[in-house]
C-alpha cells in the first residue's frame, strides 16, 4: 500500500519499488528480477545500453537531451562467433502488430541454427562463454564437463513462486493455471542479453550518419538527419520552442494533481521527459514546414506536434481499465479535449495506449496509459529498437530482426482485463 501523501502534494511516495541499481545492473548474473510489481514503479533511470534520445516508431518519445550516444561495443577480448552463429537467410518483413501472430517457440525445430531468441539459443550461445564470464552460467573453476555448474535457465529467480509455492503440482487435474504476471519481469534479463547481441552484430555507426554544416550561415539550424532551418526560421522557432515550455508548467500542474486525486491509484512515469528536446523539435518544425505544412506558419505547425508535451499515466492491470476513464474524466474537467485514441493491446510490436489532446490555446499533448510492463518494455528494452527502425539507413535485414525481437517481448506482457475494449477514437473531420 501506497505511502500516506501529504495534502498538496504533487508526488505520491511509493512504500515499495525496485532501486534504479535493479534496472541498470539487471543483466548481471545471479541479480534477481522481481517477479512482483509494486503499486509504483520508477524506471526513468535505467537506461539500456546503447540507448539514444530520439523518438520511437510509436506516437510518444523518449529524448535525453546531452547524452552521450555510447553504444554498447565488443571488448578487447571479444571473439567474433562467441555470441551467435551465422544468421539464416533472409526472411519476409513480419506484419507488424498482426494480432494472431504466433509467439517465437521456445526451443529450435530440429535444424542446424536454432530459432532466434528462443531459450535452446540463448543457452547455446551462454554455453560458448568462459567460466567466470559475467554472463557465464558456470561458476568459476567449473569446466564445461561438469553440467551442475550450469544454471538452470528455467529455474526461479529468488523470491519467485514456484509450483509448490502455488500449492499443486503440474499433474493436478483440478489446478489453475497460474497467472502470467511474473513472466515478463523474468525474462527481461534475455531481453537484455539479446539487445546487447544485438548491438554487436548491428554497430550504431552503421546507421549513423554526419550533417555537413561547413557552409550554413550564421544563425540557421542543421539537425543530424538534415533537416534545415534558415536563421528566420530558426529565430522563429525557438520563440515557439519557449511557449511550449510556458504552456507545459500548467499543464504539468494539471496532471499532479489527476495523479493525486485520481480513485484508481494512477501514477505518472517519465516526468523528465514530459518535454521534447528542443532539436527533435527543430527537426520536426524543419520536416512539416518541407512537407505537409509548407504554406503554415511556425507558430501553427509547432501547435499541431502531437507531442511536443507528453504525459505517461500507469496503473496496475487490474486497474488499468478503470484508471484510464477516471483520469479521462478528469483531464476533460480542466477544459482539455481528446482528439485521438489509438489502443495498441491487441498489436504485436508496442503495448498501451496512446491518446492526444487539445488545449482550450489550441496546443496538442500526449497522454499515454501503460501498466509497469508495458512502460518497462517501451522505455527499458525496446526503445532502441523503435529508433532504429524510423532510421532510414537502416538496412532490411537489421529490420526482420528488430521487429522479431519487440513481437517477442511484447508477446510476455500482461494485457489487463478489459484494456482491449476501450475503444480507439479519431476527431471527425481528422
Amino acid at each position: 500500500m501506497a505511502a500516506a501523501r501529504k495534502p498538496g502534494s504533487a508526488v505520491r511516495l511509493p512504500s515499495t519499488r525496485p532501486p534504479t541499481a535493479w534496472i541498470t545492473t539487471v543483466i548481471a548474473p545471479g541479480v534477481p528480477v522481481a517477479p512482483g510489481s509494486a503499486r509504483r514503479r520508477r524506471y526513468d533511470s535505467g537506461v539500456v545500453p546503447g540507448a539514444r534520445g530520439r523518438e520511437p516508431a510509436v506516437p510518444g518519445s523518449l529524448d535525453r537531451p546531452g547524452q552521450p550516444h555510447a553504444p554498447h561495443q565488443p571488448g578487447p577480448n571479444h571473439i567474433p562467433g562467441q555470441l551467435r552463429s551465422p544468421s539464416p537467410p533472409p526472411e519476409p518483413l513480419p506484419t507488424p502488430d498482426r494480432p494472431d501472430a504466433p509467439r517465437p517457440a521456445d526451443h529450435a525445430a530440429a535444424t542446424d541454427e536454432l530459432a532466434p531468441w528462443s531459450r535452446a539459443d540463448l543457452q547455446q550461445r551462454l554455453e560458448r562463454l568462459p567460466p567466470g564470464h559475467p554472463s557465464s552460467p558456470y561458476s568459476p573453476g567449473l569446466s564445461r564437463d561438469q553440467p551442475p555448474g550450469l544454471r538452470d535457465l528455467d529455474s526461479p529467480f529468488p523470491g519467485e513462486k514456484t509450483e509448490q509455492d502455488h500449492g499443486s503440482h503440474p499433474d493436478d487435474p483440478d489446478r489453475q493455471p497460474d497467472a502470467v504476471k511474473a513472466d515478463y519481469w523474468r525474462e527481461v534479463p534475455r531481453f537484455l542479453r539479446v539487445w546487447a547481441d544485438h548491438v554487436c552484430r548491428w554497430p550504431a555507426e552503421q546507421v549513423a550518419g554526419a550533417a555537413d554544416r561547413s557552409r550554413d550561415p550564421a544563425g540557421s539550424w542543421r539537425g543530424d538527419g538534415n533537416q534545415y532551418l534558415n536563421p528566420e526560421q530558426h529565430a522563429q522557432a525557438k520563440d515557439e520552442i519557449a511557449r511550449v515550455q510556458r504552456t507545459e508548467e500548467t499543464l504539468t500542474e494539471h496532471m499532479t494533481e489527476t495523479e493525486r486525486e485520481n480513485a484508481c491509484g494512477g501514477w505518472l512515469e517519465g516526468m523528465k521527459f514530459k518535454l521534447k528536446g528542443e532539436d527533435r523539435l527543430k527537426e520536426k518544425i524543419a520536416d512539416l514546414s518541407q512537407t505537409s505544412a509548407p504554406d503554415a506558419t511556425t507558430e501553427e505547425i509547432v501547435r499541431e506536434i502531437p507531442d511536443a508535451i507528453r504525459y505517461t499515466f500507469c496503473a496496475e492491470p487490474e486497474k488499468y481499465k478503470d484508471a484510464y476513464w477516471d483520469i479521462k474524466e478528469r483531464l476533460q474537467a480542466h477544459g482539455y479535449t481528446m482528439c485521438y485514441g489509438e489502443n495498441h493491446w491487441s498489436g504485436t510490436q508496442y503495448k498501451g495506449i496512446n491518446t492526444r489532446w487539445v488545449t482550450p490555446e489550441g496546443q496538442r499533448f500526449e497522454v499515454q496509459f501503460h501498466t509497469p510492463e508495458s512502460f518497462h518494455a517501451k522505455q527499458q528494452v525496446t526503445h532502441i529498437s523503435y529508433e532504429r527502425l524510423r532510421n532510414p539507413r537502416t538496412k532490411d535485414s537489421e529490420r526482420r530482426e528488430l521487429m522479431k525481437f519487440q513481437q517477442e517481448v511484447c508477446s510476455w506482457i500482461t494485457v489487463p482485463d478489459g484494456a482491449a475494449d476501450i475503444p480507439s477514437y479519431r476527431e471527425e473531420g481528422r
